[in-house]
């Protein structure tokens, strides 16, 4: 038995990450494993700060960590949506994306993408010819324009309120 030392990438090597984005199909084997596998941790865990882990290979080898309580929600959620065919796509906060990427992440065309950028309301640097996004900008604009949504409701509400338009 082995224990599990986690390495953190290097400052650099977290710069550069790409992002996977690929969606990952399961048989039906591996779904129903992941629905169950998936109920089994979210049942599991609770408000302990982390949680001894053992992984057993089929031989007989196994390997132990302590896994923080958040990975492992996370980890519980993970595999019940794709045990129902969900996609899932993680990225580190600190990725950087290219303009197709972020374009799909935004759900937005990428020609819309490069207005956004070139208009400064999405920050990005230029690797050559090519642009880089960081998802942590990208979540900064989705917030910022979710925002701008929610006020733009609040006074068409008032307006219509006024107006007499809600009896």
């Amino acid at each position: 038995m082995s224990t599990l030392t986690p390495s953190a990438p290097s400052a650099s090597e977290a710069a550069t990450a790409p992002a996977r984005t690929e969606p990952v199909a399961l048989s039906e084997q591996e779904t129903q494993l992941a629905r169950q596998s998936g109920h089994a941790i979210a049942s599991f865990v609770n408000g302990d700060p982390f949680l001894h882990l053992t992984l057993t290979r089929g031989d007989g080898e196994s390997v132990q960590a302590e896994v923080p309580t958040v990975a492992l929600r996370l980890l519980a959620h993970v595999l019940e949506e794709m045990a129902r065919g969900n996609p899932i796509t993680l990225i580190p906060r600190h990725a950087e994306l290219t303009t197709h990427q972020a374009a799909d992440l935004l759900r937005v065309s990428r020609p819309y993408l490069i207005k956004l950028l070139d208009g400064g309301q999405i920050p990005h640097r230029k690797v050559g010819a090519h642009r880089r996004v960081r998802y942590d900008d990208l979540v900064a604009y989705q917030e910022r324009e979710k925002a701008a949504r929610h006020r733009a409701l609040d006074e068409m509400t008032a307006e219509a309120q006024r107006l007499g338009l809600y009896e």
